[in-house]
């Protein structure tokens, strides 16, 4: 029986933090099986795309490699690689280019959103938008058909970007035969989306994140700035509408939820269930932390993990192009 084969990009635009960890990091380290093959992979040709700050994205890179190894990512196990090492993703990338309609691209949510901003502030429909931002689903497309993933574990929002690779891919295939794997989006509504110190989704575009590796200390002083009402200790308080509840969940076991809603239903002072949060979620994080700092102190160390993973995933790029190439023509004479 084939394994299946899963497929996570993580952006190198900035600092993991607590979000990142719950919502992607934390379940796909745990999905690490024999029964799949998994891929992991620092998509840092997708930061330029938002990015033009060099040393942020090296920076970027460094944390977000450190954050996985730290977690205990098992590079055995999956193959663990940055996006620009492994060249044959961009020239895969303009072979599919080459068959993907402009009309779907059109149809990209990010696009959509810049056009429809662009409108809304009067400027051109098309002002500041770049090649990278129109196309990167093909780029993504690439990304994910390199390698034939089967499965691509994506948030609701991220769906359309896996169903745009299956239509390029279709098309691919109904050109020149059957090439590709037609992946399917892996939405988990079991994993949380957590919000952030003002109560939004947790995102550093809302400059409202709590970076994952912070020291115990600066850890407790951003728990502490986290949004809540004025109810007083001894006031009831509704655990579904706060913040500090839905970031207990995260962590919490199923006992310990069922406690600290009780606790809510006491009335507990915010000062004291956001000290028990800290408490909680410093006790998770404290042993990679330490790991983290070592590994951010040790650069060559990163980089010798991710050369590795690049030959890893090399060794099946480089026979996939191949049959890409000879599909579409592009052979020896």
């Amino acid at each position: 029986m084939t394994k299946s084969r899963i497929l996570t990009g993580i952006t190198t635009t900035g600092t993991p933090h607590l979000g990142n960890y719950v919502g992607a990091i934390r379940p796909a380290i745990r999905s690490v099986s024999d029964d799949s093959q998994a891929f992991f992979f620092l998509a840092d040709l997708h930061a330029l795309i938002k990015c033009q700050d060099p040393e942020k994205i090296q920076q970027s890179t460094k944390e977000i490699a450190a954050t996985w190894l730290a977690l205990g990512l098992d590079t055995d196990k999956a193959v663990f690689y940055r996006q620009s090492d492994v060249p044959e993703i961009s020239e895969l990338n303009w072979v599919l280019s080459c068959m993907t309609a402009k009309g779907l691209m059109n149809r990209a949510h990010a696009y959509k959103a810049a056009v429809d901003q662009n409108v809304a502030d009067g400027l051109d429909a098309d002002s500041a938008v770049t090649m990278g931002l129109f196309s990167y689903p093909v780029l993504m497309a690439a990304d994910i058909l390199m390698f034939n993933a089967s499965d691509v574990p994506v948030g609701k929002d991220q769906i359309q970007h896996v169903e745009m690779a299956r239509d390029i891919a279709g098309r691919f295939n109904h050109h020149f035969g059957e090439v590709f794997v037609q992946p399917q989006a892996r939405v988990d509504d079991n994993v949380a989306v957590l919000q952030g110190l003002d109560g939004r989704k947790m995102s550093k575009s809302y400059n409202n994140t709590i970076p994952l590796f912070l020291p115990e200390k600066k850890l407790r002083k951003h728990i502490n700035k986290i949004k809540t009402n004025l109810l007083e200790p001894g006031e009831p308080k509704d655990p579904d509408g706060s913040t500090v509840f839905q970031l207990w969940q995260a962590f919490a076991t199923d006992e310990q939820c069922e406690q600290m809603r009780q606790a809510f239903a006491d009335g507990i002072a915010w000062g004291e269930a956001k000290k028990q949060l800290a408490d909680l979620i410093n006790e998770e994080l404290a042993e990679p932390r330490e790991k983290y700092e070592q590994l951010m102190a040790n650069s060559s160390d990163i980089e010798a993990v991710l050369q590795q993973g690049a030959e890893k995933a090399r060794a099946l790029s480089r026979p996939l192009l191949a049959q890409v190439k000879a599909a579409v023509g592009i052979r020896p004479l």
